[in-house]
């Protein structure tokens, strides 16, 4: 500072103008060490914030820059220089004669604040990325954005809250290969680079898919197949390069299914059915939580008759087979030189029940009314459990019959002494002992004797996986209900939950607790799955499965409010289906809003109507819908990819035959144009997402049949009239064929 300022700033400070005072004060009181000044970051320029007995920073600490950029004085230079930057206006205004008053302060400068982008946007992060995506992620994805699901950890969304409404296209027939250069759009020549990558030369444009960076075509055992890969416009054959315009990357997605039992589920439910969110407290119990099922189910009470198992469930379990399940004369001798081989014969001990056709088992009532006391109508019903031991040769022998009646009374107790000498009496799991087995004299043939005397053409005999206590038994019988078969388990076929779990979570009951030590009560046992028999009875057939504890996306919807960001004519969001066949049939009936079409150019007129809403709002009403879901069928059915279209005899070597280049571009270009069609018209800040669903599906589907009709045969007929042989060969062609119809594709956008 000038010693002319100072001398200046000094009269000032000893005049003590009234409307300076404050200042001047302020200043004596900081020079003299009596108060010190606090920095108030938060505002515009630096605040003085008068605060006693505080410590004044250090000199080493780091200079700060004010929000006008510059360097940040001490607090006092910056005080005095506010103070003598207005003395130097006051004394310049005084000789212009325009005012002679001392401001109170100086002026505020103005700091121009540009307007923040709160558009919505997805970025993904690759080291995020440890698996491949499945359609349950892109499900998360969409429900994150209009709905109330927590933020998926596989992508970033800028300003999701602002994504105001969501729309997925199901476009079945749509595969990696035509990314690739694999499956031939255009006329081309694939040509091998030497290190492992192919390498696809198209005639139509001159272009290298090699360099295209969209999806390489390395084993699926790298671990970088999960990640997206770019869209390259001029890389792409022509009917796909629109994709590159709308989509900045292709992205893996795995279908549901089970790679361990070469299974595929259904694309159509991973994408519109959710798991019922569970409650707070339900996430801090432990073991078989109670199952989750919508405040709005209501019982449907079903007779015992229709959980019968099917024949083909039985022989996909390996049930020995009735008699009576065989009406024609050959097939009843085949099934009978089968039983011989298989040591499950007359002549091996085995025995069958009273039950000459499937008929007879029938009820003679003309109407049975169905309601929660009659739900048995007319049937025998009995559960049954046996324990087991290990004898001679590593069998397992009969020790323990217990049966139930469909009033939960015992009507069979007793213990049963093996024709074998007994190695292993597995008593914690079987609760049988040398001492109590000693003096038992009832043996398996007096059993079977009184089985056939109690069990009619009218019995229903129900189990945990039944077919090992039939087994042990040496029994067959017609009716059977299996609940190890009727609760699926959570991950599907051929797994099977046990007693002791199903018992936990559907009757709250604890049993088994003697496991591992005193062993089972097979009198417990048996009537936990007559409990879980006449509970399914009760509730309905889709009790105890998944989708007694999901519920449609839609439904999800329904309770989400809109909120004032996003805007909307109701107050919670809505979602709509367009999807060609009739209008409300399966999940149309479930979403609030159902377009049927003819054809996949009514489909984008569909969605038009759902995302802008109808004129006259008669239907949808303005403004649309908060999500909308809709399939393309016309490339699915041309590949042979719909379920309707898979026919070819498994026995006859049928290889799919794939339509000409001509015809699949065609059709490729075609459905390219409607998903290009439907971007086009969508507003701002919505999320927009397509999927494949499945890879090709058509070799899983005929080997998978071949496997059936094997399994079949084979329960009837000698290894040499098989006309299907089923082989590791088999075996390996279908979890390879299962790989590849798991292998689907996705897209996404935020416009």
């Amino acid at each position: 500072m000038s010693e002319a300022r100072k001398r200046s700033f000094a009269e000032f400070s000893e005049e003590e103008p009234p409307h300076t005072s404050g200042v001047a004060d302020t200043l004596h009181r900081i020079r003299n060490g009596e108060d010190s000044i606090k920095l108030d970051e938060a505002s515009e320029g630096w605040t003085p914030v008068i605060s006693k007995s505080k410590k004044r920073k250090s000199r080493g600490a780091k200079q700060k820059r004010r929000p006008d950029g510059h360097d940040a004085q001490s607090p006092l230079q910056d005080l005095e220089s506010r103070d003598l930057a207005t003395q130097d206006k006051d004394s310049q205004t005084q000789q212009d004669g325009t005012s002679n008053t001392f401001p109170i302060k100086a002026e505020k400068q103005s700091v121009i604040s540009t307007p923040k982008d709160n558009r919505p946007g997805l970025n993904f992060v690759p080291h995020r990325l440890n698996s491949i995506l499945k359609l349950a992620n892109l499900q998360e994805l969409i429900l994150y954005c209009i709905a109330d699901a927590i933020a998926p950890s596989w992508i970033s969304v800028k300003h999701h809250n602002q994504v105001r409404r969501a729309v997925a296209l199901f476009v079945p027939g749509l595969e990696q290969a035509m990314f690739t250069g694999k499956l031939k759009l255009e006329p081309s020549t694939i040509l091998d680079d030497g290190d492992g990558h192919a390498r696809v030369e198209s005639k139509a444009n001159g272009t290298d898919a090699s360099k295209q960076g969209v999806v390489s075509t390395r084993g699926t055992r790298n671990p970088d197949d999960f990640l997206p890969m770019p869209l390259v416009s001029d890389q792409l054959p022509a009917a796909l390069k629109p994709l590159a315009e709308i989509f900045p990357h292709i992205w893996p997605v795995k279908a549901p299914g089970d790679d361990k039992y070469s299974k595929v589920h259904s694309p159509l439910h991973a994408m519109l059915t959710t798991h019922i969110p569970r409650r707070t407290e339900e996430k801090k119990e432990k073991g078989p939580k109670a199952p989750r099922t919508d405040k709005d189910w209501i019982d449907e009470p079903t007779p015992v008759t229709s959980y019968l198992l099917p024949l083909e469930d039985m022989r996909e379990n390996e049930y020995v087979l009735h008699p009576a399940h065989f009406s024609g004369l050959d097939e009843l001798q085949s099934h009978l030189q089968n039983r011989k081989a298989t040591g499950t014969s007359l002549e091996d001990g085995w025995q069958n029940t009273i039950a000459k056709q499937l008929e007879h088992g029938e009820t003679t009532y003309e109407q049975v009314i169905v309601n929660a006391e009659n739900l048995s109508v007319g049937r025998n019903v009995f559960a049954m459990d046996c324990e087991m031991c290990v004898v001679e040769g590593g069998e397992y022998a009969l020790t323990r019959l217990s049966i139930v009646g469909w009033d939960g009374e015992v009507v069979i107790d007793k213990l049963v002494k093996p024709e074998k000498p007994i190695t292993d009496y597995v008593t914690r799991f079987s609760g049988m002992t040398k001492e109590m087995l000693d003096p038992v004299t009832t043996t398996l043939q007096d059993i079977q004797r009184e089985l056939i005397e109690l069990f009619s053409p009218q019995t229903i005999l129900i189990g945990h996986s039944l077919d090992s206590d039939l087994r042990a038994l040496k029994l067959t019988h017609p009716f059977l209900i299996d609940t190890a078969i009727l609760y699926p388990h959570p991950r599907g076929a051929p797994l099977k939950s046990s007693l002791k779990w199903l018992a936990q979570k559907y009757l709250g009951r604890n049993i088994q607790k003697g496991d591992g030590s005193v062993g089972h009560d097979s009198i417990e046992d048996a009537k936990a799955c007559l409990d879980l028999v006449r509970q399914k009875c009760q509730k309905g057939p889709l009790w105890g499965t998944s989708e007694a504890s999901s519920e449609p996306i839609f439904k999800r919807l329904s309770r989400t409010p809109v909120s004032r960001t996003t805007g909307g004519n109701s107050s919670a969001k809505t979602g709509a289906i367009v999807d060609v066949g009739e209008a409300k049939r399966g999940f149309r009936t479930m979403a609030q809003y159902s377009i049927g079409c003819q054809a996949d150019a009514d489909v984008v007129t569909g969605v038009r109507r759902c995302v802008l809403g109808d004129k006259d709002g008669m239907y949808i009403p303005g403004g649309g819908v908060d999500f909308t879901w809709a399939r393309f069928r016309a490339l699915e059915k041309l590949r042979g990819w719909a379920n309707d279209n898979r026919s070819a005899e498994p026995s006859d070597g049928a290889i799919w035959s794939e339509p000409s280049p001509a015809e699949l571009n065609a059709a490729v270009a075609e459905l390219v144009a409607h998903i290009k069609a439907i971007r086009d018209f969508l507003p701002p800040c919505t999320l927009f997402v397509v999927y494949s669903g499945t890879g090709d599906p058509r070799e899983l589907a005929r080997l998978q049949e071949m496997q059936r009709t094997y399994k079949r045969e084979y329960q009837v007929k000698k290894w040499d009239e098989l006309s299907v042989k089923w082989t590791d060969t088999e075996e390996q062609a279908l979890k390879e064929a299962c790989t590849t119809a798991r292998a689907g594709i996705g897209f996404m956008c935020v416009t």
